[in-house]
């Protein structure tokens, strides 16, 4: 290795870096001034370099945009508060578990609990002087919030379906061990400081990260675990995919992937979504190792002046896949260099209703419509599923679809806990319209900075107007996947689905159509700027067409795809 030093002309023609940047090198391993803002009361926010610092605790400060209007007439300032999101790998929570969370989001929250796309909990509405309480509240469980944001590795996803098979189990395991690898480790000594009253880790590693080095990653980076026959994690939109591979119903190892991701940036044409691209294949003992080794070469090759194009996507698509691969084991994993087996991904699994879990007892799939866990109206939820998971101690699994598992259930329970279900309102899967289940939305306005449209509030009115459409048609029982985001960030995965709607502005939308509902495909877009008004009776058309010319039982994305974009624009417009 060489020990020159650059020369100034040389260190001039650097690219600068992103003032979150330096908000890192400046933050003491995560500590900022966080632990002496959060003490002083006469401070409702915090500064910009620890709001960049706290998302690697698991936070982000909002506010409430409903009251920003009325608070700006009345020459009040922000409507600050904070979101909280656990880190929960493979979204594997206890009975007990899920019960404090429930108490903490009623007594510090906003009465609810939000499932992400990434099998975890958000905490929404939070107030600065609950944020210390709510997180030793979350620690006392034993979960954390660490590295819920931030630019580390994010929440590893496996399939949560607690079936007992060698396949879900040696992908849970797996998951589980790669997310105890990756967890920072001086971020987590700062993390129990500044929330857990100084307590100290034992053997701590207060000055170092000996993966991420003293400023983390140039951004998040994301890994999901899936099986050929079932990608309910949408491996492909991962930074870092693992495909378990199978001979004979016994798992061999997997299939890595790298390079997937959402995000783009409207005034950004070089930003877009990618899809990950196939690796290699690896042996079970390769894994940890893997992603270690791919978190090392985002740290080194990632760009950290722009951070728009900071994402491992880009670093795969700009290198291309083959030198990339070249740099990845040549440079970072030191193990042999095998060929991805032949497994496409055939299917996605909701996992709704009633399923076996091998051992005699039952899982329960509850649908929670955009992942909001709450009571409204006659639908109590939030009540319902506190008495089921309390009267049967039912351990609990998140989706990233975000709908829930009550896991562990007795077969002589199972009429008990329908009749619960009853009793609280809670719909049945087989009573909700195709098209509800196979939707997702992000939160947006309110409480997201980033939302330059309404989503969570606005999807179900449009899946209700698509609903009626379906039915009209006799195409009830499709399932196409619906996704809308208040932003081109694509938290809720638009860019996969077969039709994505993606926030553009006031009530307008920029419509996304032709992708697939097992997450194999991108979709295109059709037209930007669509009122809301218009996005069904515009759709309808090419449902009609559809059901008209498809060929056999193809899916709606795949007949999209196949009549091509022109057509698909052409009826949309008509």
């Amino acid at each position: 290795m060489s020990t020159e030093t650059a020369t100034p002309a040389e260190t001039a023609a650097e690219p600068k870096l992103s003032p979150v940047e330096t908000h890192k090198i400046e933050g003491k391993f995560l500590r900022g001034t966080l632990a002496e803002e959060f003490a002083d009361a006469s401070l409702d926010h915090l500064s910009e370099a620890n709001k960049s610092l706290i998302k690697f605790h698991g936070s982000y400060q909002q506010e409430d945009r409903d009251a920003r209007k009325n608070r700006s007439k009345a020459g009040a300032g922000k409507a600050y508060m904070f979101m909280i999101r656990l880190k929960l790998p493979g979204g594997k929570l206890t009975a007990d578990q899920y019960l404090a969370m429930d108490d903490l989001c009623g007594k510090y929250g906003n009465s609810t609990l939000r499932i992400t796309t990434r099998q975890s909990f958000q905490f929404h509405g939070v107030m600065k002087p609950n944020m210390k309480p709510l997180l030793q509240g979350v620690n006392k469980t034993l979960l954390t919030t660490l590295g819920g944001c931030g630019d580390v590795n994010r929440n590893v996803l496996a399939c949560p379906a607690p079936i007992g098979d060698a396949v879900h189990k040696q992908q849970m395991d797996d998951c589980l061990r790669v997310a105890a690898a990756l967890t920072p480790k001086a971020g987590k000594q700062a993390y129990h400081e500044v929330w857990l009253d100084g307590e100290k880790l034992p053997n701590p590693e207060l000055d170092e990260e000996p993966l991420y080095g003293p400023t983390y990653l140039p951004r998040k980076f994301k890994i999901a675990f899936a099986m050929p026959d079932d990608n309910c994690t949408d491996i492909l939109a991962n930074c870092l995919g693992y495909l378990i591979i199978s001979e004979n119903g016994k798992p061999i190892g997997y299939n890595l992937y790298a390079g997937g991701g959402q995000g783009q940036t409207n005034s950004k044409p070089d930003t877009y979504p990618l899809l990950a691209q196939p690796i290699g294949f690896i042996h079970f003992d390769e894994v940890v190792p893997a992603a270690e080794a791919m978190v090392k070469l985002f740290r080194d090759h990632g760009n950290r002046s722009d951070r728009k194009r900071a994402r491992l996507k880009y670093v795969v698509h700009d290198m291309g896949v083959e030198k990339f691969r070249d740099l990845f084991y040549g440079d970072y994993f030191k193990h042999p260099r095998r060929e991805p087996k032949h497994a496409p991904i055939t299917g996605l699994d909701l996992h709704l209703g009633w399923n076996g879990m091998g051992d005699g007892k039952w899982f329960l799939g509850v649908s929670v419509e955009n992942g909001r866990i709450k009571d409204e109206g006659g639908l109590r939820l939030r009540a319902g599923l506190r008495e089921i998971v309390s009267r049967f101690k039912l351990d609990v699994r998140l989706t990233t679809q975000q709908d829930i598992l009550l896991c562990g259930v007795a077969t002589a329970d199972k009429p008990a806990v329908e009749a619960l279900l009853a009793e609280y309102g809670i719909p049945r899967e087989s009573s909700l319209p195709m098209v509800q289940k196979w939707s997702m939305a992000c939160p947006a306005i309110p409480t997201c900075s980033l939302a330059i449209t309404e989503s969570e509030r606005s999807l179900p009115g449009v899946v209700r107007q698509l609903e009626t459409v379906l039915t009209d048609l006799g195409l009830a029982g499709e399932p196409i996947s619906v996704r809308m985001t208040g932003c081109p960030n694509g938290c809720a995965r638009p860019y996969q689905s077969e039709i994505g709607l993606v926030g553009r502005g006031g009530t307008k939308y920029t419509v996304y159509i032709g992708g697939d509902s097992f997450g194999r495909r991108l979709n295109a877009e059709v037209q930007d700027s669509v009122p809301i008004e218009q996005i069904v009776p515009r759709l309808s058309k090419v449902f009609a067409a559809f059901k008209a010319e498809r060929a056999g039982d193809e899916l709606f994305g795949s007949y999209c795809e196949r009549v091509g974009l022109d057509k698909v624009k052409s009826l949309f417009s008509a």
